[in-house]
């Protein structure tokens, strides 16, 4: 049987746990595909890393041009990162008629639309199960599992670090900062966690599901995106009273209006299997009309769960490699010319409902005004919470939670709510989804 021959770009934590795993799994795999794959060069600028990933097996090199023109290789996996000399390599790849395998979902968010039109002239596959939730099969689910669904929306827990920051804050009732620095000890966060804990990671993989979800070009400049670097402690107590708990959800909806693309902390019901998620642990949830709601979880990071994702679509590559190119799942589940030029809409124009923590006068008639301030604006009550002052104490915390409302209507009311004489600091809010 001939080989499909293999380079490898980057042998760090992803790349060797590849290349451990596909030599582990070898004789498994070729009895799946029916031909053996073979990494038989490996790129990386740390050759002594290189040679100790591999015994010195394959040959090595540190000018990874030599891996994307070498005619003799068949796909190339880039595990190095970035979306600067990824990119060119990528391109490089392609050029030269290799497919490509990867796990960089920066680059595909950023530069995605044009690396899959490239691909698509030059008849090559752009494979990314990787990219998006580690070892969660969900690009394969989104492009093929729910081929038959409209889908409807997409909530998901798509990063570890910012799961365990909030898990840990609400288990054991420390402050961001502390559960960071705990979070960076383990490993689980970067020495500069910006991606992270300001929720870009979560972006670039929203960016990505949301094309495939709903046929569209990929938009990562038009996710609106916050982090959970202001989550304060008290928000995640009050919230736990009523029934809730905090996330980091990346959030899309097809509406008749356009597409929402929005990543913020988000409260939802407790008793919601996604919001019992823990850890680093990632989830999916997908709504569809076909198969109503589906659950994706697992390991999101990490190099074994990483691998598995990558030498998936090594595998789903190396099965489609002599088909027509016309026959083959499209990158983003849709045909090329069939993507919709669906506008992406505006925060102001999201509707959801919200929880507002205000810090108000303990005096009559002091919730009859912020009551009146939500109804002009057609904002209803759903759930509220006084938390009653000590006696040295002459505000009190006053937590409500509205009904569905559009975002325009409640930033028009907080501000009316900020301007009172007897509201004494600013409103904290957070959007919600009761995901039903």
């Amino acid at each position: 049987m001939t080989p499909i021959r293999i380079g490898l770009l980057g042998i760090g934590t992803i790349g060797s746990g590849t290349y451990e795993v596909l030599n582990r799994n070898l004789d498994e795999i070729t009895r799946r595909v029916g031909r053996p794959l073979v990494i038989t060069r490996v790129a990386d600028l740390d050759l002594d890393l290189a040679k100790q990933v591999t015994n010195g097996d394959v040959e090595l090199t540190n000018d990874a041009h030599t891996v994307t023109r070498d005619p003799d290789i068949d796909i190339v996996i880039e595990l190095i990162g970035g979306y600067t000399i990824a990119r060119d390599l990528v391109l490089d790849a392609i050029a030269n008629g290799k497919h490509v395998v990867t796990a960089n979902k920066a680059l595909l968010a950023m530069h995605g639309n044009e690396i899959f039109s490239a691909a698509h002239e030059k008849h090559v596959m752009v494979a990314f199960e990787a990219a998006v939730g580690g070892g969660i099969p969900i690009i394969k689910a989104l492009r093929e599992g729910l081929v038959a669904n409209r889908i409807e929306w997409i909530a998901a827990i798509i990063n570890g670090t910012t799961n365990f920051i909030l898990s840990e804050m609400r288990d054991r009732g420390i402050d961001f900062q502390t559960a960071l620095d705990e979070a960076q000890e383990k490993g689980y966060a970067e020495a500069d966690p910006t991606f992270d804990i300001e929720g870009v990671d979560a972006a670039h993989k929203l960016a990505l599901m949301a094309a495939m979800a709903f046929g569209i070009p990929i938009h990562f400049d038009k996710v609106h995106t916050e982090g959970i670097t202001t989550i304060e402690q008290a928000d995640i107590r009050y919230a736990e009273r009523l029934g809730y708990r905090l996330k980091l959800l990346a959030i899309t909806r097809k509406r008749a209006e356009g597409v929402e693309l929005r990543v913020h902390p988000t409260l939802v019901p407790e008793g919601r299997l996604i919001a019992n998620v823990e850890g680093v642990m990632n989830a999916v949830l997908v709504e569809a009309d076909a198969v109503g709601s589906t659950l994706y979880y697992g390991a999101g990071a990490g190099s074994h769960p990483t691998a598995s994702a990558v030498i998936a679509d090594l595998v789903d590559v190396a099965r489609l490699i002599t088909a027509d190119p016309g026959e083959r799942v499209p990158h983003l589940a849709f045909q090329p010319d069939q993507l919709s030029d669906t506008p992406i809409l505006l925060m102001d124009d999201v509707e959801t409902s919200y929880y507002l923590r205000m810090r108000l006068a303990d005096q009559p008639g002091v919730l009859a005004d912020v009551t009146k301030i939500l109804g002009d604006q057609g904002v209803s009550i759903s759930a509220a919470l006084q938390v009653e002052p000590s006696e040295q104490e002459s505000a009190a915390d006053f937590v409500v939670i509205t009904d569905t409302t559009t975002e325009r209507a409640i930033r028009t009311a907080i501000a009316s709510i900020e301007g009172l004489s007897s509201s004494f600091a600013e409103v904290i809010w957070l959007r919600m989804e009761r995901l039903s």
